[in-house]
């Protein structure tokens, strides 16, 4: 993966990617937001497209992020909650596997952070609360594998 950032003017920089390329507009949007929202984006579109490789489908589906952030510079990230609310046609137990299967092995960038920011997660699924301010422990990754499947930012 490649990804060059090119100063256009101000604030704005021109990012390009081997797929594309997008502006990023500091005073808009901050690249630790731009960060924290694909790190969302990637465990977002792994809720999406797990289910659909098990012939199940998904809707409504929101991934809401809380981080606590260094007081101090550098102002990292201690603490990261990850709050899953979906309905599926999926059972309670096929969320919770979904949603560990992104946060324990194919989400990259949840699994790029894991190992320094204490993580934690609930998910609603169907408006039933299955889990809640549940820790996901440090370390490892790839743990939790649903086999041949497709996942966003696994590859």
């Amino acid at each position: 993966m490649k990804v060059t950032i090119t100063h256009k003017e101000g604030m704005k920089f021109e990012a390009k990617t081997e797929k594309s390329s997008f502006i990023i507009d500091c005073p808009v949007i901050s690249p630790i937001e731009y960060f924290l929202s694909g790190l969302i984006a990637c465990t977002t579109t792994d809720i999406y497209m797990l289910p659909q490789n098990k012939g199940k489908t998904v809707k409504n589906l929101s991934v809401t992020g809380e981080v606590v952030r260094n007081d101090d510079h550098p102002r990292k990230f201690n603490t990261l909650h990850l709050t899953y609310n979906f309905e599926s046609d999926g059972t309670d137990d096929d969320a919770k596997k979904w949603v560990m299967a992104s946060i324990e092995t194919y989400c990259s960038t949840i699994n790029t952070v894991r190992d320094s920011v204490e993580i934690s997660y609930s998910i609603i699924h169907n408006g039933n609360s299955v889990k809640d301010n549940e820790k996901v422990i440090s370390g490892g990754g790839g743990n939790y594998n649903l086999g041949d499947i497709d996942a966003c930012c696994a590859n």
